[in-house]
């Protein structure tokens, strides 16, 4: 049987098991899953999974954000689609061109889709999960983006320091205390360093900004996504290191972007390498 027979044959039948098992978006999530299958046993298969409580975007091999199909392998974090605002603030600050840094970048989508739109791009990208790295390096290719295995700024290259245009850092911000208040699909399917933010969820946050102002170019920017109830302690952060913040709301996609501006010491296109 095609796959296409297999679809006709049997869709009520994989929404009816999505839907018992609790998937909210049965309908959608059967047509994505038929879609991308295949042949029948691998849709079988995925719908399975999808069933036991696999996230989508786990048993599809992709996630859709902004516009790309970003890869997405088990186990590696799956990004939000509220997180396009982060995007879209960045592209507007970006220009035509511009050097840019992916902090725990995951699978690399921030990266990639920032670098989609932009006219020249220089695109690096690193994160600590060697999984993330793997699947990072496939999103990447298409723009020459080089992603690295490392701690935040460690194992990336001095030339970078003091060339940063676009700083984005999708950093955990999870109190440690209520990852396991999380939905399964992430607390269970999702690497735990991609989620726990420390105490007050802001560790990784602190020491990101700590150092940001190495990195980034006069008039770079650091972006990075918060809660509602996290920003006066996130903002905080931002200007201690020396940057000029703003905050940036999408109610409607419920997304809190934070933006440090980091001024410079002076006059001149960038600092030496220190």
């Amino acid at each position: 049987m095609s796959v296409s027979a297999f679809s006709a044959t049997h869709h009520s039948s994989v929404v009816g098991t999505l839907r018992a098992a609790g998937c909210v978006f049965a309908e959608d999530e059967a047509e994505l899953i038929l879609s991308t299958a295949r042949n029948p046993s691998e849709a079988a298969a995925m719908v399975e999974r999808r069933a036991a409580g696999l996230p989508l975007e786990h048993v599809l091999g992709w996630a859709e954000f902004h516009g790309l199909r970003i890869v997405v392998d088990p186990g590696v974090f799956v990004p939000r689609r509220r997180t396009e605002f982060l995007v879209d603030r960045a592209a507007e600050l970006a220009g035509r061109a511009a050097v840019v840094v992916d902090l725990c970048c995951g699978s690399g989508a921030l990266g990639a889709a920032l670098a989609a739109g932009l006219a020249e791009v220089e695109l690096h990208a690193a994160d600590i999960d060697p999984a993330a790295v793997r699947c990072a390096r496939r999103n990447v290719a298409d723009v020459g983006g080089e992603v690295y295995e490392g701690d935040l700024y460690d194992p990336l290259p001095h030339a970078l320091r003091g060339r940063v245009d676009i700083l984005l850092a999708n950093v955990p911000y999870v109190p440690s205390e209520e990852v396991g208040l999380l939905p399964a699909e992430a607390r269970v399917h999702e690497a735990r360093v991609a989620l726990d933010g420390g105490a007050d969820g802001l560790d990784v946050l602190r020491r990101v900004t700590e150092e940001a102002t190495t990195w980034l170019a006069p008039g770079g920017h650091l972006l990075f996504e918060t809660s509602e109830g996290q920003v006066s302690a996130a903002v905080d952060a931002v200007e201690r290191a020396g940057l000029v913040a703003r905050v940036v709301s999408d109610e409607e996609g419920y997304a809190t972007v934070v933006i440090g501006t980091w001024p410079g010491l002076g006059a001149g296109p960038s600092r030496p390498v220190v």
